[in-house]
């Protein structure tokens, strides 16, 4: 009988959250402080040490150890008494960014290594891990729908590294890597469809404030942030905390044994609301009939392509059906008047993603910058006061086809992130599913819902995050403006503090202000 404990206590015959079962080693829960590197960093010229715990299983039953690991970084100085920008040990904050691009699987970032692209695949494959087929190599570029830059020049790369300015300010950092669409075992199960993604990340959170009172760091002031898709599970980590439906699958992950909630987030270019998303998308694009792809291969005297008659007619279906979705939320602005659209997709919330818009320009104006080429912006006496949208959409140029999120031939990674243990691809959509090009199921409406943290934010058995600071560049034409500007609007409706601007033409990218974000997280938690 002690033996048979013992063998079930080592290993445990794990049921997948959607079928299948493989033997798989049980993994602690309990933090080892004692099992750490030291690094000396170096960020602006100043040097400091930090202890790295780096590769810690965060759950009992792991589906797959190549991505459900986390890095957690600490000040050596929090070890001996000291205080760092005004935090100690027991008060400092915990960054919690993830490297999540196109809902692909990702490693946690590190002290030398961290952005969207960094904890991707790399270009030449990943090596298998146990009985976890390899990832597919891919061709030097990111796949559509992943953040192609950071905040450096030209977009190419951040200029500095998110881990390394928090740990220079204080705060703990702790990075978890996530399942995502391609990962699958050798026997061709898939295990790292949705929800997979957002599970794992809520399991690392439970690993954190499990071990609260063990590691240097307040788990109650937990900070996300991500970029691209890595900004939607920002956001859908923190809309989420605590709710039920994601219980079962934590279970089964043997994820410690508490809340999941989290304080703040940051959401740059959050790929979120997916099932909304393709309707933004042709009433921002509707009209505009070329597109280009972007990225940095893409030659400066390239025109584009054309949409076809039926991609025409599929953007107009789309626009004209974003109107009820917007007018069905009843947003408000901060003066509580009804945002709403008419049939022609007309209205005051449009007026109100402008505002936004032309906020951006005036601080760009503030900031130096000479805007009087742009002849769809009205500037008088150097302010801002009016701007032709239907051009600014043409200057911003469409990049993706109708539909942009859920294609009718499923070629587009959301269509992958909702397949299922033997599907790689479903429809997301109705729209979609009805017009379907290919033979193609829909996907499972709990998981559908599962994704989208408009479904959550303020319900009464959700503790959603209190703060939120989401940034989407006004050049960034990877999801429609009208996302973020509903998702933040919604928060604040439902009482929540929201910082969200549209950085002036920025392109898909993150990271790229970090001052500014770590000023606005210490405004939190100081």
């Amino acid at each position: 009988m002690k033996t048979s404990r013992f063998l079930f206590s080592s290993f445990v015959l794990l049921g997948f959250a959607h079928g299948g079962i493989q033997a798989k080693t049980t993994y602690s829960l309990d933090f080892n402080s004692k099992n750490y590197t030291t690094q000396k960093l170096t960020l602006d010229g100043k040097t400091f040490k930090v202890r790295a715990y780096e590769n810690i299983v965060y759950v009992k039953n792991p589906v797959d150890t190549a991505y459900q690991k986390m890095n957690i970084y600490i000040p050596e100085e929090y070890y001996h008494g000291k205080s760092i920008n005004g935090y100690t040990a027991a008060t400092a904050p915990i960054f919690f960014p993830n490297q999540i691009g196109g809902y692909m699987p990702a490693t946690p970032a590190s002290t030398k290594n961290s952005g969207p692209f960094a904890g991707m695949p790399p270009l030449n494959g990943q090596p298998s891990n146990g009985d976890r087929k390899p990832e597919k190599p891919m061709n030097g570029m990111p796949p559509m729908g992943m953040p192609m830059s950071g905040g450096g020049p030209m977009g190419m790369g951040p200029k500095q590294s998110a881990v390394l300015v928090a740990l220079s300010k204080g705060y703990v950092v702790a990075s978890a890597g996530a399942r995502g669409r391609t990962t699958q075992y050798q026997n061709g199960v898939y295990t790292g469809k949705a929800p997979a993604v957002i599970v794992d990340l809520k399991a690392a959170v439970r690993y954190l404030k499990y071990n609260d009172k063990n590691m240097p760091g307040d788990a109650n002031k937990i900070i996300s942030n991500g970029t691209s898709a890595g900004g939607a599970l920002s956001v859908l980590l923190g809309a989420t905390g605590n709710n039920p439906d994601y219980t079962p699958y934590l279970e089964a992950l043997g994820a410690a044994n508490t809340s999941d909630d989290i304080f703040a987030v940051s959401a740059y270019c959050p790929i979120t609301n997916l099932d909304n998303a393709d309707m933004a998308y042709e009433w921002q694009f509707y009209g505009v009939n070329t597109y280009l792809r972007g990225g940095p291969m893409q030659s400066s005297n390239d025109v584009g392509s054309s949409l076809s008659p039926e991609q025409i007619s599929v953007s107009k279906s789309l626009k004209e059906l974003f109107p009820a979705y917007v007018n069905s939320l009843q947003l408000n602005d901060k003066n509580g008047n009804l945002l709403t659209l008419d049939e022609n997709g007309n209205g005051n919330f449009k007026e109100f993603v402008k505002s936004y818009v032309i906020a951006s320009a005036q601080k760009a104006i503030q900031s130096g910058k000479d805007l009087s080429a742009l002849t769809w912006l009205t500037i008088n006496n150097s302010k801002v006061t009016d701007l032709d949208f239907d051009a600014y959409v043409r200057y911003m140029q469409r990049q993706k086809t109708p539909p942009a999120f859920d294609a009718l031939d499923l070629s587009t990674p959301e269509t992958q992130e909702f397949g299922t243990e033997k599907i790689d691809k479903q429809h997301f959509t109705k729209f979609a599913s009805e017009h379907s090009d290919v033979s193609a199921t829909m996907a499972d409406e709990k998981i559908i819902k599962m994704m989208n943290p408009m479904n959550y934010i303020g319900t009464s058995d959700t503790k959603t995050a209190s703060h939120w600071r989401i940034r989407h560049g006004t050049k960034d034409k990877d999801t429609g403006l009208a996302v973020s500007v509903i998702l933040g609007t919604y928060l604040q409706n439902k009482g929540y503090d929201v910082n969200l601007e549209l950085p002036w033409d920025r392109p898909h990218s993150g990271d790229y202000d970090l001052d500014e974000l770590f000023q606005w997280t210490d405004s939190l938690c100081k």
